[in-house]
């Protein structure tokens, strides 16, 4: 997995809130629009209480009359990439990517079940669109808090008898046995949503016997079992201790206290940036989808881009660099 490393400016031409904690950004990017596949994002430049950083945004539906769309999720506490989105006004201009996908659509199956949990449905929404100008069988499944908290639910609605929301205010809950169930053996899902959603879907699909390949995932990278805290990362054979605040990840602050670590996607998705782990006071809340259920149970990994620990200090061994003789 690479991206593209280049970045080109983009003007906010259009700001509207489509829920109380999510906010539509509409882009205009120098040149052309290009068009993208199903499951794209865009990398954003942001700045964090005065550094740089990238955040991942899933473009959402087809681009029309020249612009992009992203929507980004209000996170107090966070990390602070949507506290310095959410200050954006129309006219700002920030340094965009070029769309990328890991998450596109196949062509080929018989039949497609679409789950989306809360702000998932940014990337859950353009397939559902796609599929339907094509006429091809699917299915939508969309959970959220309740509904007033709920994004793009006319967009949704278009969908007709194809999609079912569920609110768990209501007391209504996906059923992901029975969904997938209802699904042929050649038919794929595509789900994106919190890491909870994700560990459910995958017990539930390998529980049926069906193909891991035929399941298809994509999460926040910042979703966790746990709500961020602080923490602290030894580093024995450096010498090294490594504070670590809830607001930014393992892997900003060990770069910020000049420890390279080899990286790549930052979203949990690529694991170029795993550590091995040595100890750990606390329970690793691993938040990658890199790594399988028994590997996180193993606990002898940790994605630095993602995952981190429920406070204390958790021992690492970094990967050689040549940095001891």
């Amino acid at each position: 997995m690479r991206y593209d490393e280049s970045f080109a400016p983009a003007t906010i031409a259009a700001i509207r809130d489509v829920a109380p904690a999510i906010r539509e950004l509409t882009l205009h990017p120098a040149g052309n629009a290009v068009s993208y596949p199903t499951g794209a994002h865009l990398r954003v430049q942001v700045r964090i209480n005065g550094k740089p950083g990238i955040r991942h945004y899933s473009l959402i539906g087809a681009p029309q009359d020249g612009v992009w769309r992203i929507a980004v999720k209000r996170e107090d506490p966070g990390r602070g990439g949507s506290r310095f989105m959410w200050s954006l006004k129309p006219g700002d201009v920030v340094e965009i990517s070029n769309p990328a996908s890991h998450f596109e659509l196949a062509a080929n199956a018989s039949a497609y079940l679409l789950i989306a949990g809360g702000i998932g449905i940014t990337p859950i929404l353009g397939m559902a669109q796609v599929l339907r100008r094509r006429a091809v069988p699917f299915r939508l499944l969309y959970a959220g808090r309740s509904e007033a908290e709920t994004a793009y639910l006319p967009e949704v609605a278009q969908c007709g008898a194809q999609a079912e929301v569920y609110f768990a205010d209501q007391g209504r809950f996906i059923d992901l046995a029975s969904a997938f169930r209802a699904l042929p053996l050649d038919g794929e899902a595509y789900i994106c949503g919190p890491i909870g959603l994700l560990d459910a879907a995958r017990a539930a699909w390998d529980a049926g016997g069906r193909p891991r390949a035929r399941l298809r995932f994509e999460t926040f990278g910042s979703s966790g079992r746990f709500a961020a805290e602080a923490f602290t990362v030894r580093l024995p054979r450096l010498n090294r201790e490594v504070h670590v605040t809830a607001e930014m990840t393992m892997l900003d602050a060990l770069e910020d206290a000049g420890i390279g670590v080899l990286a790549d996607c930052r979203r949990g998705e690529c694991g170029l940036c795993a550590m091995d782990v040595i100890a750990s006071e606390r329970e690793i809340d691993h938040r990658d989808v890199f790594f399988s259920d028994a590997q996180h149970a193993q606990n002898r990994k940790i994605c630095a881009c993602v995952s981190r620990v429920a406070g204390g200090t958790i021992t690492l061994e970094p990967a050689w660099r040549g940095d001891v003789l």
